[in-house]
């Protein structure tokens, strides 16, 4: 991703940030090119475990022209879906991590390939998320075709 789209994702991700300035100059900065941002302000994150988060996305990707932020963590052990703000207090899915107010996400510059966590789907910067209601039906379906061998 380069040009205006980084830059507009940028945007959007430091605005979380309580000061955005800097923490803008210190992920332009960094060298592994990620930084912690504070969930539960714009955005809280879901957090999946790898083998169906990967079978939601591909549901979820099914079913809309383009879901909200997905991170996946090293070794695609854990994927992250971006939801809005609030979600993680009313989230009781089993094996689900909620990431909500009081919580920081390694998020990675949306410019950059990382050794480490990575986008799946990048931020566009509009400040789209993934509809929880959806997410949890893609969940379910995706478990279901994991259960049957079919993921």
């Amino acid at each position: 991703m380069h040009g205006t789209g980084a830059h507009s994702a940028v945007d959007w991700l430091v605005s979380a940030a309580p000061d955005p300035r800097a923490c803008r100059r210190e992920w332009e900065r960094a060298p592994l090119g990620v930084t912690l941002l504070p969930a539960g302000r714009l955005w809280d994150v879901l957090v999946v475990p790898g083998p169906l988060g990967r079978a939601t996305l591909g549901v979820l990707a099914r079913c809309v022209a383009r879901p909200g932020p997905v991170l996946a963590d090293f070794g695609d052990a854990r994927t992250g879906f971006f939801v809005p703000a609030g979600t993680s207090t009313r989230w009781v899915g089993t094996g689900v991590r909620a990431a909500g107010r009081g919580s920081w996400i390694a998020v990675p510059h949306p410019g950059r390939v990382t050794s480490g966590v990575r986008w799946l789907v990048v931020p566009d910067g509009s400040g789209a998320l993934t509809d929880p209601a959806l997410l949890e039906l893609s969940m379910h379906e995706a478990a279901a075709r994991l259960a049957r061998g079919d993921g």
